[in-house]
């Protein structure tokens, strides 16, 4: 544990970590989702479209896309959505999600490109909505990342994310680590032989700031009104933010 909690300390060593850890688990990644959401983690990336308001017609970005569940809601939805991942497989496996049954008219299909959060290859202002599941407790440098979402959304943009949060009470946050790291090492140990793969998650809760601090990082980085929602009775968060 000490020695994946030093790995992930510093964003020089996080980086590597992180994207060696989702080319790992990318092909198991939505069976993960739902055993660590309590079957709930599609209904939260619902809850979270549903505060963007009417869809058709926006441009939609995606950041850490993983497979593609918030990516091809919105398209459905009838937006024109890029959804982002630094991890190729991902990429993949959200462009196969497509089906002839399932797909968003033609127009509408997102596109997917393999990218980083902390260096978008997106022009200024070219967003009218940035979303993401799972994506900001993630990057290596946290305010460096906020600023490239502010960078590339129009003036009034909206920010949404959502993520786990790190509980303000002690007992609560010791409880909620706990029961993480014994059923991440019981998944990690099941699927990868290496208990440590899904431990990952408790200690970055760990290192996260939380739901309040990423609100003022939020207001420091050029978004105006930044606030946080409430999941599962605070133990996940989704962030809405409005660009200046």
């Amino acid at each position: 544990m000490a020695r994946l909690r030093d790995s992930i300390a510093t964003p020089a060593g996080k980086a590597p970590h992180v994207r060696r850890l989702f080319a790992t688990i990318a092909d198991r990644y939505d069976l993960i989702t739902v055993w660590l959401s309590y079957g709930q983690d599609r209904q939260w990336k619902r809850q979270l479209l549903a505060i963007a308001g009417p869809l058709p017609g926006r441009r939609v970005l995606d950041l850490a896309c993983g497979t593609g569940d918030i990516t091809w809601q919105a398209a459905h939805c009838g937006a024109h959505v890029v959804g982002l991942d630094i991890t190729p497989r991902m990429i993949e496996l959200a462009r196969a999600k497509a089906t002839a049954a399932a797909d968003p008219q033609e127009h509408a299909r997102p596109l997917f490109v393999v990218g980083d959060m902390c260096a978008l290859p997106v022009p200024d202002a070219a967003f009218d909505i940035v979303t993401t599941g799972y994506g900001l407790r993630n990057v290596p440098d946290l305010p460096l990342a906020i600023r490239e979402i502010a960078r590339v959304l129009k003036p009034g943009g909206l920010f949404l994310s959502l993520d786990f949060n790190r509980p303000a009470h002690r007992v609560v946050r010791i409880a909620y680590h706990a029961y993480l790291s014994v059923v991440g090492s019981a998944l990690g140990w099941a699927l990868h032989r290496d208990p440590d793969t899904y431990r990952y998650i408790p200690e970055s809760i760990r290192a996260y700031p939380g739901a309040p601090a990423v609100v003022d990082l939020l207001h420091a980085s050029g978004f105006s009104v930044a606030r946080w929602h409430r999941v599962l009775g605070g133990l996940m968060a989704i962030h809405e933010a409005r660009r200046r």
